[in-house]
């Protein structure tokens, strides 16, 4: 019996980190300034062969047809199986203050049975967002992520051919209606809520204009008066606040992953004392049919007889071993090193202590 064990990465944070400030604008989203989703139904054409079977994917035909019709091109009644057309989905990022006439990134994506569509061309595709408006139109050359090679008994493929992007491929044809410069009030989300970090930000605001401009309102939210700062607008206030340093202030936190054997400890990590002992029990079951058959010229008939080996055996183990209370995350990391067990048994062993109470951080399963 053969045990694979994936590779174990210990990630250490290093105590230099809490000691570095980090900018605002790196900690918070700002309320307002967001991106839009768009996406839309379009038609690649020019791929070499790779394209939809029309007979499996008929929205091909379909929407093909109706384009040709737009272009003045009367298709009706007529048969035609092209192979070098694919039906896409394009999906797109409106950025926050986007204006008309410039040009965003899209991703293109192929849904029916198309094999690639590398050297494929995106015909003009209008882009929705959820209210149903169009707001940029995307048209463009693809750029695809991966290549397949096939012959007449191997296939081989290397990345993914059925997806890529167009830089640049598609224009912002209507601007959100969003005023920010008339917003009194700006709110300042964390993307990691936590009182002390948020109360951090606030004193370094309020140290920075020096006067109380900016107040927490709970443990993910910072309330900035754009009135009091007194600046020329909303946007010169954030841009005055948004490169303010702050030491942030970070969960304990344990995350593993037990498909890949990957275990991230934070620098917080603490354990208390505790005694581990781990063992293994490895089961094999073995089948060794045999043949029976009768005599030569002998009446009887050939006849398999099944056979199984059956086979437990139990690893020593490490015994119960001492993990000693850990103060710092280099110290964590020796204790449980000395205990000398694979990458998935430190995981396991990990869920025993956090069980027991002597694992001090959040543990995280992914």
């Amino acid at each position: 019996m053969i045990r694979i064990f994936s590779a174990f990465l210990l990630f250490v944070l290093p105590t230099c980190i809490l000691a570095n400030p980090v900018r605002i604008k790196d900690l918070v989203e700002f309320d307002g300034v967001r991106g839009n989703d768009l996406v839309g139904y379009g038609l690649v054409v020019g791929l070499n062969g790779t394209g939809d079977g029309l007979r499996n994917a008929p929205f091909t035909e379909e929407i093909m047809t109706n384009m040709l019709e737009r272009l003045g091109v009367n298709v009706t009644g007529e048969q035609f199986r092209p192979k070098n057309v694919a039906a896409v989905f394009v999906t797109a990022t409106l950025p926050p203050f986007s204006r008309t006439g410039s040009q965003i990134d899209v991703t293109v994506s192929a849904i029916g049975d198309a094999n690639s569509l590398l050297g494929g061309t995106l015909v003009m595709t209008p882009l929705n967002a959820a209210d149903g408006d169009i707001y940029a139109v995307a048209q463009g050359t693809i750029i695809a992520g991966g290549v397949t090679a096939q012959g007449n008994a191997a296939t081989v493929t290397q990345g993914v051919p059925t997806a890529g992007v167009i830089p640049s491929g598609a224009r912002v044809e209507r601007e959100i209606d969003f005023e920010f410069s008339s917003l009194s009030r700006v709110r300042l989300a964390l993307r990691e809520p936590d009182f002390t970090t948020a109360g951090r930000i606030e004193q370094a605001i309020n140290n920075d204009f020096g006067r109380a401009v900016a107040i927490m309102l709970d443990s993910g939210t910072v309330e900035l008066n754009v009135a009091d700062t007194r600046m020329v607008s909303t946007a010169h206030a954030i841009g005055r606040i948004e490169n303010i340093a702050v030491e942030p202030q970070r969960r304990a936190r344990v995350v593993v992953d037990q498909r890949s054997g990957t275990i991230v400890m934070g620098e917080d990590v603490r354990i208390s004392r505790v005694a581990v002992s781990q063992g293994g029990l490895t089961l094999r079951v073995e089948e060794r049919p045999l043949v029976v058959q009768p005599n030569p010229f002998a009446e009887g008939e050939t006849v398999v007889v099944p056979r199984t080996d059956v086979d437990i055996e139990e690893e020593p183990g490490t015994g119960l071993a001492e993990v000693p209370d850990g103060t710092s995350l280099s110290e964590v990391i020796a204790g449980l090193n000395a205990l000398g067990v694979s990458p998935r048994d430190m995981i396991d062993i990990l869920k025993s202590i956090k069980a027991a109470g002597a694992l001090h951080a959040e543990f995280v399963v992914r």
